[in-house]
């Protein structure tokens, strides 16, 4: 499903002013990751996806709803929303429990919830841990749960809030692999993150925050050659963009079957 805002200037209580006008469109399948510090702007942008915000000014489209007439629990059939933190999210007392409560709480019949749920457990690799209370969990896997719940939905669009935060080698290992078959499926995917490495493995097109405003936004090769402009909103590029301008590469390079080719061609120029 497509997402559009207008416009979009959004003012917290006390006079906080965290949007800009911000206008953007992302199209149904794309892979989009917003960069940005803290206080950028980035949460508060994709929580008016699934409508926990409402423009102040401006419009926001979910296909053809706008968010400020739908509830939360409706638009949650179309965005699916996992927090950074799985704690703000859990509250059943299994996992299973937990997976099901969105399918039920969407209407669906018991058989589709049952396949849902059964697939969203071995996609996250919880299957031997159907029976656990998602607490007696270590905190990767909590946030495996968490990600797990939103996958039983079945949404078009899913928002990932930092997945990678706090999480060792395999499981973003495992949280790409699920980002890249959910592409490869039709679904929209959006992530918040801090971890430009992940972003540059698994997605297409970056956003650049700074002050609830867009700085940057484009294919993700574009994007982090703007070291200036990155800079400003404490972002680095990923390593291998970084260790390819020391070696004077002549291009940008982010991942390592583009790097190695780069750097042959420039050791034969030699």
């Amino acid at each position: 499903m497509k997402i559009e805002a207008e416009d979009l200037y959004f003012e917290y209580p006390g006079g906080v002013q965290a949007l800009r006008g911000i206008t953007l469109s992302i199209q149904p399948g794309e892979k989009v990751a917003i960069v940005g510090q803290n206080g950028a702007g980035k949460t508060t942008l994709v929580k008016h996806f699934n409508g926990l915000l409402k423009p102040t000014s401006g419009t926001v489209m979910v296909e053809d709803w706008d968010t400020r007439s739908h509830s939360v629990a409706k638009l949650s059939a179309r965005v699916g929303y996992v927090f950074q933190n799985p704690d703000d999210q859990l509250f059943s007392r299994t996992v299973e429990q937990e997976l099901a409560v969105g399918p039920n709480n969407l209407g669906y019949a018991h058989e589709r919830a049952s396949q849902l749920i059964e697939e969203a457990l071995a996609f996250t690799e919880l299957s031997d841990q159907r029976s656990a209370n998602p607490y007696d969990l270590s905190p990767t896997w909590r946030k495996m749960v968490a990600l797990a719940s939103i996958l039983a939905m079945d949404t078009p669009v899913l928002l990932l809030d930092e997945p990678t935060t706090g999480q060792d080698a395999a499981s973003i290992q495992r949280i790409g692999h699920i980002v890249n078959t959910l592409a490869e499926r039709g679904k929209t995917i959006i992530t918040i993150t801090h971890d430009i490495d992940f972003a540059a493995d698994h997605f297409d097109r970056l956003i650049a925050m700074g002050q609830g405003q867009i700085l940057l936004d484009g294919p993700l090769v574009e994007v982090i050659a703007e070291e200036e402009i990155l800079a400003s909103t404490y972002v680095d590029p990923p390593q291998l963009t970084r260790l390819g301008r020391r070696l004077g590469l002549p291009q940008i390079v982010y991942e390592p079957i583009g790097f190695l080719q780069a750097y042959r061609a420039w050791r034969e120029r030699l």
